[in-house]
C-alpha cells in the first residue's frame, strides 16, 4: 500500500489493473469487499468504497444477491482513461518542457527511442 494515497483508490486501482491484464475478463466476479478487507487487512468499508468508486463508473456491476461483476466493454474504457491520463500527465508537460528548451518533437521522439535517454544530436 502507498503511504501517499487513500486505501480505497489503491482498492480501486488494483482492480482495474486486474481488468486491463485480463486476469478479470468481462462478465466476472471480483472478489467481494470482505475478502479484499481480509486479504488487505483493511476495513470492508474502505474496501467498499473502493469497489463502489468502480461500480460509480460502471467499471462493475452489481448482480443483487450475487456480487459485483466486470462490466462489459470495461478494459476498453479503462485503457481508454489511462491513456488519456498519461497524455495529460506525462507527454504534455513533457513536450511543453521541452518547446521551452528549443528541442523539436522529433528530438524527443529520438531521446525516447533511446535507451539511455541521449539521443543523436
Amino acid at each position: 500500500m502507498d503511504e501517499g494515497r487513500p486505501i480505497y483508490s489503491q482498492v480501486a486501482e488494483q482492480i482495474e489493473n486486474d481488468i486491463i491484464s485480463g486476469a478479470l475478463p468481462e462478465d466476472t466476479q471480483v472478489p467481494s469487499t470482505n475478502e479484499f478487507a481480509a486479504f488487505l487487512r483493511i476495513n470492508p468499508a474502505t474496501a467498499g468504497k473502493g469497489v463502489n468508486l468502480l461500480v460509480d463508473d460502471g467499471i462493475l456491476y452489481k448482480k443483487r444477491g450475487i456480487g459485483m461483476f466486470v462490466s462489459p466493454g470495461a478494459r476498453e474504457r479503462l485503457i481508454a482513461a489511462r491513456r488519456d491520463r498519461f497524455r495529460n500527465q506525462y507527454v504534455t508537460p513533457l513536450l511543453a518542457e521541452a518547446a521551452k528548451l528549443g528541442i523539436p518533437a522529433d528530438q524527443v521522439a529520438a531521446m525516447i527511442r533511446t535507451t539511455d535517454g541521449r539521443a543523436a544530436r
